[in-house]
């Protein structure tokens, strides 16, 4: 059961797509806190943070790539089946955190459920087949037996196909780039920020080339295309004023910690949990490279994080105008893109349905105020 999103009905297109956003907010939302927690501390105390600690800083690393990971493995196998469900998917989701270099939000999502539906098929299976007295020692058993091999699966499967699209993410934008079709590059870059591949792409292929255009003419557009606070500004002030109520509360913590603490990962799951909100990002994203080039802005360096102060930090004597010109285009755009997409907060916070499809049972029961998720 998840309080964020609401029960979805009917069997068509749009109510499927609609029942695996809610999934993936089953997942996420419930460790927003975590996502905070993670944020505030790498914005304070990383080398460029507010406050360097190298001992306190040396928290980031493991929260992001195993406790926030192994948070929502554990969270979509309790969603599938209780208790134990989130037992083995926590164990399942640690095989993925081992088996990739990068964050595995993406294969938690997948491993946690997953590895939760399997012990619950089983647990059906050997329902009347265990013996009186010997019913913990089964359940012990092949919950163990389950987590284990999962994480085994997790290791040899799943983490080299995550390097695999990394790989490939990280080639489509450098031909982007060599083609001169920078504004094109946000429909890869930001689909891939979302999937936590933000580092790759920027410090993997960005900031190299960037660097090698610095040499040559002082500045460097490159800096700019993944790091951009603008589009995730803007998406996050469109759920503070049209999200679901229950969720905008939580926004202006983000805000502060996206856009003055340059950690962009804290809006990722607000996107995953409406994944078509994707399309505002990629609008803002490309909006922004093109105020850029026409402006004429670059960076001397990289903005990491990617905050409006490094920005600023780093940018050329006189570049100001074209910079803060991008970053707040882009926020525009995303904001009034999101803002269509979630209906200007209209209709199910009063109750309304999502509209029923003719043929189709489509359509949301409940409000935003009492929602529910169904068990898988």
């Amino acid at each position: 059961m998840s309080e964020y999103t609401p029960t979805i009905t009917g069997t068509g297109v749009k109510a499927k797509i609609q029942r695996f956003g809610g999934y993936l907010a089953g997942m996420i939302m419930p460790n927003i806190g975590a996502f905070i927690a993670w944020g505030l501390i790498t914005a304070l105390f990383i080398p460029t943070g507010w406050l360097p600690n190298e001992s306190l800083a040396a928290l980031v690393g493991p929260m992001i790539t195993t406790l926030l990971p192994v948070l929502i493995g554990y969270t979509g196998g309790r969603m599938v089946h209780g208790q134990r469900g989130a037992v083995v998917g926590a164990v399942a989701t640690m095989g993925v955190v081992v088996g990739a270099e990068n964050p595995m939000f993406l294969g938690a999502m997948i491993m946690g459920p997953l590895a939760a539906f399997l012990i619950k098929l089983i647990d059906a299976f050997l329902a009347d087949r265990i013996k009186a007295g010997f019913e913990m020692l089964v359940d012990n058993f092949s919950a163990g037996i389950v987590g284990g091999a999962m994480a085994l699966v997790g290791v040899w499967g799943i983490g080299p196909v995550v390097s695999a699209v990394t790989t490939a993410a990280g080639n489509a934008v450098g031909w982007l780039v060599e083609s001169n079709l920078l504004p094109l590059a946000s429909i890869l870059i930001e689909p891939a920020k979302v999937l936590f591949l933000n580092n790759a792409i920027n410090h993997g292929v960005l900031t190299p080339l960037g660097a090698n255009e610095v040499t040559q003419f002082g500045k460097s557009i490159l800096f700019m295309l993944e790091s951009n606070p603008g589009p995730g500004l803007g998406l996050l002030l469109a759920y503070m004023f049209f999200g679901p109520r229950l969720l905008r509360p939580s926004t202006p913590a983000a805000i502060i910690i996206h856009f003055l603490g340059g950690i962009h990962e804290i809006y990722f799951p607000y996107v995953l949990m409406k994944p078509r909100l994707i399309l505002a990002v990629i609008a803002g994203g490309a909006t922004g490279i093109l105020v850029f080039i026409m402006t004429g802005a670059g960076l001397v360096s990289a903005a990491s994080p990617g905050s409006i102060f490094a920005y600023l930090a780093v940018t050329p004597k006189g570049g100001w105008f074209g910079v803060l010109a991008g970053i707040f285009a882009a926020t525009a755009v995303s904001f009034a893109v999101a803002s269509v997409l979630l209906g200007f907060g209209r209709g199910k916070d009063e109750g309304e349905g999502e509209g029923q499809g003719e043929g189709e049972g489509e359509g949301v029961a409940g409000s935003e105020g009492a929602p529910t998720l169904k068990e898988a």
